[in-house]
């Protein structure tokens, strides 16, 4: 059962003597302010906000929110897509803004010590003033919180070849429902000892606990990098040559796919952009490759030039210098702004195999012309994770919150058949939760709610998210 209790003067008073009265807030433009993420278009209004600083005022909140049974929304820098900052339920919106500490870069055994607060890009610099590497670079990451990627398990473009967040995060200090501060495991880069509690909890979407310390794993920082964009005639041919550049035993450190509405948009939108897309091109392969000899780089450029050219790809474009890079980083970085600024939307996070990406692509453009909706896609194409943003465009409301969910439903369905599953970083959060009969049975479901029961028998924080219990 989902908890809705009632907030009540006495219990804002008890957070201000937590916190102080600084951090407390109850005014409208504060409320309206955290009632929105990233998802869409949706709004709900928390009853309160909170901005603690540390772990034992945390738990001194949730010790009384978990005897009130008061909802708790975990909240990070509110940029998610699936609605898991979204406080459905009212009552208190607990952010982490203040908690923005990189406490620690041990160089010795490459590891970093952070606060949830801290933004990704920031953390990545900091590192890397040492020489060191933190893959995982969410497209958000220049405002996104590390603790927010903790919770969807972020990936982002290196995600192909070096992982994505749950395979740095080492050691976890998290507030538990009841108020109790456990870590979920040690520094180490084994452990077999118990149940992997750590990576139980990256993922969870802030429905076990509320992360306070994140003990994360840190790489030597690659010294070198070749960036190319590949013009395709056809996005089922784009996404086929992934599968082929694998096979042919490359391993790009970014390889990302944009259909031709993705980068027509984004180009309009970034200022200054300079790419020209020719008219016979239908989708663009991102492809980046990394590391410490230059000359076997521009060895495997070669190699995957040679590849895509049996897809029948345009003119390639090599990027000459830095600065051509990073305009073109920045254009993909932005496509998902690019697209939210051109109509209401809807993303599905879809992932799948890799070598099945060319069937999925053209699933969703098949169920498309079903239901009368247009989509834009692009994503990880090296990890088979394709963004599935739908617009809203002509279609109306009837449509848009009705029969729209039934193809919806066979993009997801299709997913499953294709050896995929909903989501590849972005989470369940609100607005997935819907699907997840599509891809579990209902003994993976009950086994997924007792967990949460365990850890949260009062229901108290992030319900409603991921499922219903």
């Amino acid at each position: 059962m989902i908890t809705n209790a009632v907030l009540s003067k006495q219990h804002v008073d008890a957070f201000k003597k937590i916190v102080g009265d600084r951090f407390v807030y109850t005014d409208e433009e504060s409320l309206q302010k955290y009632s929105h993420d990233e998802t869409e278009d949706l709004h709900y209004l928390p009853e309160v906000v909170i901005r603690p600083s540390t772990a034992e005022e945390i738990s001194a909140i949730l010790k009384i929110c978990n005897k009130e049974k008061i909802p708790v929304t975990p909240r990070g820098a509110g940029t998610g897509l699936s609605g898991g900052a979204l406080p459905h339920l009212g009552g208190v919106l607990l952010s982490t803004e203040r908690m923005n500490s990189i406490l620690e870069i041990d160089e010795r055994n490459l590891q970093v010590t952070t606060e949830p607060g801290v933004i990704t890009e920031v953390l990545q610099n900091a590192v890397k003033e040492k020489k060191l590497f933190y893959p995982p670079d969410p497209s958000s990451r220049g405002s996104c919180f590390i603790g927010g990627n903790i919770s969807e398990n972020s990936g982002g473009p290196k995600a192909v070849k070096y992982g994505v967040v749950k395979d740095y995060v080492l050691n976890l200090e998290m507030v538990l429902p009841n108020g109790e501060i456990i870590w979920t495991g040690a520094n180490v880069l084994k452990n077999a000892t118990g149940y992997n509690l750590t990576q139980l909890v990256v993922g969870s979407e802030g429905t076990l606990g509320v992360v306070t310390k994140i003990v994360l794993k840190l790489l030597p920082m690659p010294r070198h990098d070749l960036l190319m964009l590949v013009p395709f005639h056809s996005a089922e041919n784009a996404c086929a040559a992934v599968g082929a550049i694998f096979r042919a035993g490359y391993t790009p450190s970014a390889l990302e796919f944009m259909e031709r509405d993705a980068l027509d948009w984004v180009t309009k939108f970034v200022e200054g952009s300079t790419i020209k897309i020719e008219e016979n091109v239908q989708a663009h392969l991102l492809i980046e490759v990394d590391g410490n000899n230059p000359d076997v780089l521009v060895q495997e450029m070669e190699g995957i030039a040679v590849i895509v050219q049996e897809f029948e790809c345009g003119e390639i474009l090599f990027a000459d210098n830095t600065q051509q890079k990073t305009e073109l980083w920045k254009l993909r970085r932005r496509v998902a702004e690019a697209v939210k600024a051109n109509s209401v939307y809807k993303e599905e996070d879809t992932v799948v195999p890799r070598a099945e990406l060319p069937v999925l692509l053209k699933g969703v453009k098949d169920i498309g012309k079903k239901y009368g909706f247009h989509s834009v896609c692009y994503g990880h194409a090296g990890d088979g994770n394709l963004h599935v943003n739908i617009i809203k465009g002509n279609l109306t409301d009837e449509q848009w919150n009705g029969s729209l969910k039934d193809g919806i439903k066979e993009i997801f369905a299709l997913v499953k058949k294709l050896g995929g599953t909903l989501s590849g970083e972005h989470g369940i959060g609100l607005v997935q939760k819907e699907y997840m009969n599509i891809v579990f049975n209902e003994t993976q479901l009950r086994l997924m709610k007792e967990i949460k029961k365990i850890f949260d028998p009062n229901n108290i924080l992030n319900a409603g998210k991921i499922f219903d219990v």
